[in-house]
C-alpha cells in the first residue's frame, strides 16, 4: 500500500512539475513578444522558468534559453520586433519633400523629430518600407 502511494506521489510531482515548466516558458505565454532584442526581463517569466530549473534541469535551461533566443523574456516596449510581430500603432507619417533619402537624411529627419540620433547601419535597427498609398491610421 505505501509503495503504490509513493509510486502515485512521484507520478503527481512529476506531472505538475511538467505542467508547471510547459506553462512557465514565456514563447508559450506571450507569442506577441517574438523578436524583442533587448529590454527589462520579466520577473514573472523568469521566475517560472527558474521554477522548471529546480525540477529539472535541463529542460529548465532550455525554457530559458528559448526564451532569451526568442525575446519573449522581455517586457514589451523594450527593443524593435521583428515584421511578423509589429504593427504601425504608435507611428508617425512624414512627408519630406521628393527628395531622394539618403540613410544620413533619414537619420536627420529621425533626429529632428525625435530628439534621439539613430544610427541605421546597426544591425539591430531593423527598416520597412512602407507602401505610400496605404493610410499609418
Amino acid at each position: 500500500m505505501l509503495k503504490r502511494w509513493m509510486k502515485n506521489g512521484i507520478l503527481c510531482t512529476a506531472l505538475i512539475a511538467m505542467l508547471v515548466q510547459v506553462t512557465s516558458c514565456g514563447t508559450i505565454m506571450y507569442p506577441e513578444r517574438k523578436g524583442q532584442a533587448a529590454g527589462r526581463i520579466d520577473a514573472q517569466v523568469a521566475i517560472l522558468d527558474g521554477i522548471g530549473l529546480l525540477f529539472f534541469l535541463v529542460p529548465g535551461v532550455i525554457a530559458f534559453a528559448v526564451d532569451f533566443s526568442n525575446g519573449t523574456i522581455y517586457l514589451p516596449g523594450g527593443s524593435s520586433m521583428t515584421p511578423a510581430t509589429s504593427d504601425l500603432d504608435g507611428m508617425v507619417a512624414l512627408n519630406v519633400g521628393e527628395d531622394r533619402l539618403t540613410e544620413e537624411r533619414i537619420e536627420a529627419i529621425i533626429a529632428h523629430e525625435t530628439g534621439r540620433t539613430v544610427d541605421l547601419s546597426d544591425g539591430r535597427v531593423v527598416a520597412h518600407r512602407v507602401d505610400p498609398s496605404s493610410s499609418l491610421r
